[in-house]
C-alpha cells in the first residue's frame, strides 16, 4: 500500500537537506564540491507525505480564497483522538495552544517564564536548540550529562538533583531523546517529575518524536505521570517528525496550567502571533485522523533500515552500534577508532563522501559520536553503509 521503496529527487527543491547543506559543509569543512555527497543529517525523511496529508492539503488548495482563519474544533479533536488513540493519553482541547514549530515553541516558553541570567537545564548530549535558544536569550545554560551505558542512556539524578538546588529556573526534557533514541520509563519521568516539583523547576518537555517508536517500548506522555497535575509542566507535540512535514511549520503546547497557559496567552497577544495557517492546519487534521496506518508501515520499514545499518556497521573495528528505541536517527559510538572528530569527518566526507552529525554539534557529551538519519529507502541507507565503510579504510 505505500510505497517507502521509491526514490525521489529531492534537489533543488529548497531542501535544507538535500540544498543548504552544500553551504554548510563549505563553511564548516572547507568542502567545495559537495555534488557527489550523500546528505544523512538532518532529521527529515525522504518518503512521500502520506496520501491523506497531501490531499487535504489540495482539496483545500481547491477552494480559491484563503481568507483569515482560525483552528477549527475538528482539527482539535483530531489532535486529541490521536494521543488518546496512539498514546493513552486524554488532553483536554481548551490546552491546546499552538505554535509554528516546537523549536519556536521552546524559544516563546522560555522568554515568557525566564529572565535573562536564569539558570535553563539540559541533559546532553541533546538536540542542539536546547542550548542555542536559550544562550541566545541570554539565558545561563547548565548541562548535566546523560550516564552512558553499554547500548543507551540514563539520566544521573543526583547531578540532576544537585543542579537543581543550585537555582535553576527550567529543566528541558528531550523525550524520546535525540540524539540517542531512548525512550525514558515511567519510573525515569516520575523521578524527574518529583524533582521539578520538589526545587520549583518548569519542565518542558518536548515530545516530538513520540510517536515513533519501535517494537518493545511505549512512549510515556510527561503529562501522564504520577503527581504531573502538582507540577508546571508544558508539552510540546507536532505531527511533523511522525509525518514528514516539518515544512508546514506546525506544533501543538499542552498547557493544562491555567495560569502558565494565560501568561502564554498575554505573550501572543503581545507579539501578534496567529495560530497554524489554513493549509498546516488542514494537514495536521488529516494526519491525526487518517495517518495511523502510514506511520505503522513506515516504523516497520525504518525498523529494519536500522537493523541493516547496526549490523553491518558493527562489523567495522572501532565502530559500536546499537539499535534505538525510538527516533529514525542512530547514534553511532566511534571512540574506539581512536580518531578525532576532525579526522573522522575529513574521511567521511573525502574518502566516504557522505555527509553525518558530529557528536558535539550536541555538547561536549557527544564527542566520539555521529548522528545517522536512516529514514529514507533501503537503497540509500545501503549507499550510506557502503560510504561510511569506504571512509574508514
Amino acid at each position: 500500500m505505500f510505497n517507502f521503496d521509491e526514490l525521489f529527487d529531492r534537489k533543488n527543491t529548497s531542501s535544507l537537506k538535500w540544498d543548504q547543506f552544500k553551504e554548510r559543509l563549505k563553511m564548516q569543512y572547507n568542502v567545495e564540491d559537495a555534488s557527489d555527497i550523500l546528505p544523512m543529517w538532518v532529521a527529515d525523511m525522504d518518503f512521500a507525505i502520506p496520501r491523506v496529508v497531501s490531499d487535504a492539503i489540495k482539496n483545500r488548495l481547491d477552494h480559491p480564497i484563503f481568507g483569515y482563519s482560525f483552528v477549527s474544533d475538528e482539527c482539535k479533536n483530531a489532535i486529541v483522538g490521536w494521543f488518546e488513540r496512539r498514546h493513552q493519553w486524554k488532553i483536554e482541547p481548551d490546552t491546546l495552544m499552538f505554535h509554528q514549530g516546537v523549536v519556536p515553541a521552546l524559544g516563546t516558553i522560555l522568554e515568557t517564564f525566564t529572565q535573562p541570567g536564569d539558570k535553563i537545564c539540559i541533559s546532553t548530549p541533546v538536540y542542539p536548540a536546547f542550548f542555542h535558544i536559550p544562550n541566545a536569550q541570554k539565558r545561563e545554560v547548565v548541562e548535566c550529562d546523560l550516564v552512558l551505558t553499554e547500548n543507551t542512556m540514563k539520566f544521573d539524578f543526583p547531578a540532576l538533583e544537585n543542579q537543581f538546588k543550585s537555582g535553576v529556573k527550567v529543566y528541558v526534557l528531550c523525550s524520546p531523546h535525540n540524539p540517542g533514541g531512548v525512550v525514558w520509563t515511567r519510573e525515569d519521568l516520575e523521578q524527574l517529575v518529583k524533582l521539578c516539583i520538589q526545587y520549583d523547576v518548569l519542565l518542558i518537555s518536548d515530545e516530538i518524536h513520540a510517536d515513533i517508536v519501535f517494537d518493545g517500548y511505549k512512549h510515556i506522555p510527561t503529562l501522564t505521570v504520577k503527581d504531573a497535575d502538582k507540577a508546571k509542566i508544558i508539552t510540546c507535540i507536532a505531527p511533523t517528525k511522525t509525518f514528514n512535514i516539518a515544512g508546514i511549520h506546525a506544533a501543538i503546547m499542552v498547557v493544562p496550567d491555567k495560569e502558565l497557559r494565560a501568561k502564554l496567552n498575554a505573550d501572543k497577544q503581545a507579539h501578534g502571533r496567529d495560530d497554524l495557517n489554513l493549509l498546516a492546519a488542514a494537514g495536521v487534521q488529516a494526519a491525526y485522523e487518517k495517518g495511523d496506518e502510514w506511520l505503522d508501515a513506515m516504523i516497520a520499514y525504518v525498523s529494519n533500515n536500522m537493523d541493516v545499518v547496526v549490523q553491518e556497521l558493527n562489523q567495522l573495528d572501532g565502530i559500536k552500534v546499537s539499535k534505538p528505541q525510538s527516533t529514525y536517527l542512530i547514534w553511532i559510538d566511534y571512540r574506539e577508532t581512536g580518531l578525532s572528530e576532525s579526522e573522522m569527518m575529513h574521511r567521511l566526507l573525502e574518502k566516504g563522501k557522505l555527509a553525518i552529525e558530529p557528536g558535539t554539534k550536541y555538547s561536549e557529551a557527544g564527542r566520539g559520536f555521529l548522528r545517522m538519519n536512516v529514514a529514507c529507502p533501503l537503497e540509500t541507507v545501503k549507499d550510506g553503509v557502503e560510504r561510511f565503510k569506504k571512509a574508514l579504510l
